[in-house]
């Protein structure tokens, strides 16, 4: 009994330790590696200091359709700017509607502190990585 204790507690701290899981599959969107840093002090990024605001990061690299950067009030969630449940063509990057992204090829809305989108969706919004150091805001997958 008292192994089975120990190694029920040495099992808790064990996955506690464990990174965060993180999977972005999609496979309308390609997967690459890419890491872009943002500094909210510039007045292009400035509005990110402000909860439920968001920008779209068209830097070359930043993501397969550029980066939607949003501040939930608790952190920042970054997302590919490509519609996640559409092939990759013209109509396919999203737009910043408030809270939400607007995909203009089906009309279908994605809550930008999910990711999520309506009903019936197969995929949610292709999600990244975020790391804040003081101003600098660091978008990577």
């Amino acid at each position: 009994m008292k192994k089975f204790v120990l190694l029920l507690i040495a099992s808790v701290f064990v996955s506690g330790c464990e990174n965060e899981r993180f999977n972005n599959f999609n496979p309308n969107i390609p997967n690459f590696t890419f890491s872009v840093d943002i500094n909210t002090d510039l007045p292009l990024y400035s509005s990110l200091k402000f909860a439920g605001n968001g920008v779209y990061i068209s830097q070359a690299n930043a993501g397969v359709r550029g980066v939607i950067l949003f501040n939930t009030g608790s952190g920042y969630n970054a997302f590919d700017a490509a519609c996640p449940n559409q092939a990759l063509s013209s109509c396919s990057t999203m737009i910043i509607q408030g809270s939400n992204a607007l995909c203009p090829c089906d009309e279908e809305l994605y809550n930008l502190f999910t990711g999520l989108g309506g009903e019936g969706l197969e995929f949610p919004m292709k999600r990244y990585r975020v790391e804040v150091n003081g101003p600098i805001v660091r978008v990577y997958n």
